[in-house]
């Protein structure tokens, strides 16, 4: 089955675009066990690994359907990590330009007649709006306590409890 070479481009850099930001989850759990909040270094963890699921379907995607994607140079990305909030508005940043990267992938689909990825971008698309939510709500949080220390450490508490497997507490 033959896919449009711009797509297929377009396709590969979604994949590239969802692995950078897995490092910039992971470089924002990092900061955050520096500014000693263990719940929200570990929910950006556990983000880091959904992106790297992200790239993972993108690229079953591409490979059931006979590419073999490139994947591009990632970035390192420069975040300023100062303060919580700034932690969580770069998360919400790059989100953002997740979103739009997926809508511009839909839109491309939509003009080359790749209708085969449409259900996928739909289901991409429905997510980029639960983690927006998401992020947003937390960092609405984290303004209305501002530099309260118990509130900090409520939502750190808070975020910490989110389902899933760390892989930081992963043994061998």
């Amino acid at each position: 089955m033959s896919i449009d070479p711009r797509f297929a481009a377009a396709l590969a850099d979604q994949i590239t675009l969802e692995l950078e930001s897995s490092i910039a989850y992971l470089q924002l759990s990092i900061a955050l066990e520096d500014h000693d909040l263990p719940g929200m270094a570990r929910w950006m963890r556990l983000q880091s690994d959904e992106e790297r699921v992200h790239a993972a379907k993108f690229t079953a995607h591409a490979t059931d359907r006979g590419l073999a994607p490139q994947i591009g140079a990632i970035a390192s990305p420069i975040i300023d990590t100062s303060s919580v909030v700034k932690c969580f508005e770069a998360s919400l940043a790059h989100e953002k330009k997740v979103s739009e990267s997926i809508r511009n992938l839909y839109r491309l689909a939509h003009e080359v007649g790749e209708i085969d990825v449409v259900p996928l971008l739909h289901w991409f698309i429905d997510e980029q709006v639960e983690e927006e939510a998401s992020v947003g709500e937390i960092l609405g949080r984290l303004r209305l306590v501002g530099d309260d220390g118990s509130g900090l450490l409520r939502i750190d508490d808070q975020l910490g409890s989110r389902p899933g497997t760390d892989p930081a507490a992963a043994t061998d």
